[in-house]
């Protein structure tokens, strides 16, 4: 069956994670996305590991070819004019363009939403920015690390106060790239709601900052009433709510509430130390947290988590296996969900990759092909979408265009 969005012609200007993100989410609903890349160099993904048997290739990027599943791959140098030219005529019959080219950059090579929408005026543009189209910081670039910690983020990944000998800390990966195009698919998908209602297309701004610092929950409360920053290993005004080591593993505890306290102690055995008055509530549990914390340490040391977890839940107390990657991929749930897919590449061989964690009953998400390798559909897209004939191809090649 034809996928949701099956309909929807996207083109797709993008580098690493978050404009490739976005619009891989709608190419896996059925969205026809052109993504353009430099030739000869291509996505800056395609330098990004992991490589299968760790050898570094173009087209083996781990990163790369899970991004980019279900698109057709263009090569087109849009610095040069005529480059330009081509991609206002890909725009011109398109319904979406997602991009996430520096600001200065969009200046520079005269991109602008402005010069789009003189093209289409049904356009929907979605511009993906570090600290979006307008404000001070418009033009400052940005990495992982320094999104991150201008998300706010970093600081509540540290250490707080209590532990000032410990930094802010950011997670692996290019996780703020994949907040941004969370955030830009559902914005761009509202667009298109409107554009189908209206006829009209728009600009969207989406600031990567913008959508770290929306996803801080609680944390703002905490500082005007508080005057606390939440932190990763900052004291805990309850407790216990900690991740403990047990044999083979960490789990999450949380028993905060006193049923659940009263639960876990039953599952330990109802050990003497659990009724001395320094443990009676969870605020005097958490003034006391660094007696408590080696009774339970102990007790979590002796016991394999699945275990462990078992025991607690037969007493409805919410604690949680801390997954590896490994616990994953082999997890028997996952696997029944089916969420982990094989897709075979002509270079990086057959590889697992994670799929979707949805469902479309009478639309279907699916693989429909693997991620392009460098200028893979030149011709198919030049000449489908443009009418352009052999010569006309080769003409644009030898002056590197494409």
């Amino acid at each position: 069956m034809p996928g949701a969005l099956s309909s929807l012609k996207i083109v797709e200007v993008g580098e690493m994670v978050s404009a490739p993100y976005a619009t891989k989410l709608m190419a896996d609903l059925g969205a026809e996305v052109v993504k353009v890349e430099r030739p000869g160099i291509g996505d800056r993904a395609r330098t990004r590991g992991p490589f299968p048997g760790h050898s570094p290739h173009p087209e083996k990027s781990g990163l790369f070819l899970y991004l980019n599943a279900n698109k057709f791959g263009l090569t087109l140098d849009i610095t040069k004019p005529e480059g330009m030219r081509l991609l206002e005529r890909l725009v011109e019959r398109a319904d979406v363009l997602v991009h996430n080219i520096w600001p200065p950059e969009m200046d520079r090579i005269g991109l602008s939403y402005d010069q789009m929408r003189r093209v289409n005026p049904r356009l929907v543009m979605t511009s993906i920015a570090p600290f979006g189209m307008t404000g001070p910081n418009r033009n400052w670039r940005a990495e992982d690390l320094t999104l991150w910690s201008a998300g706010g983020v970093c600081v509540l990944n540290g250490a707080g106060p209590d532990h000032p000998e410990l930094p802010p800390l950011k997670t692996f990966g290019s996780q703020a790239g994949f907040q941004g195009g969370v955030h830009a698919a559902v914005a761009t998908m509202g667009a298109v709601l409107a554009q189908v209602r209206d006829g009209e297309g728009q600009h969207i701004d989406v600031s990567i900052q913008e959508s770290l610092v929306s996803q801080l929950e609680l944390t703002f409360e905490y500082w005007p009433y508080m005057g606390l920053i939440a932190t990763r290993l900052g004291r805990k005004p309850i407790q216990p709510i900690e991740s403990m080591q047990c044999k083979d593993g960490w789990i999450f505890l949380c028993c905060v509430e006193e049923h659940q306290w009263r639960g876990f102690v039953e599952v330990m055995g109802n050990p003497e130390w659990a009724s001395e008055e320094i443990f009676a509530d969870r605020v005097k549990r958490a003034d006391n947290w660094e007696a408590l914390k080696i009774f339970l340490e102990d007790y979590c040391s002796q016991h394999t988590v699945l275990e462990l977890y078992k025991k607690v839940q037969e007493k409805r107390v919410p604690f949680a296996p801390v997954s590896t990657m490994g616990d994953l991929l082999n997890s028997e749930h996952l696997k029944a969900r089916g969420f982990f897919v094989e897709i075979p590449h002509p270079v990086a061989g057959v590889q697992i990759y994670p799929g979707a964690p949805l469902k479309y009953h009478a639309t279907p998400w699916e693989i429909r092909m693997p991620a392009p390798t460098l200028g893979q559909h030149n011709d198919q897209v030049l000449g489908g979408w443009l009418g352009f004939d052999q010569p006309r191809l080769t003409e644009l090649k030898r002056n590197g265009v494409i």
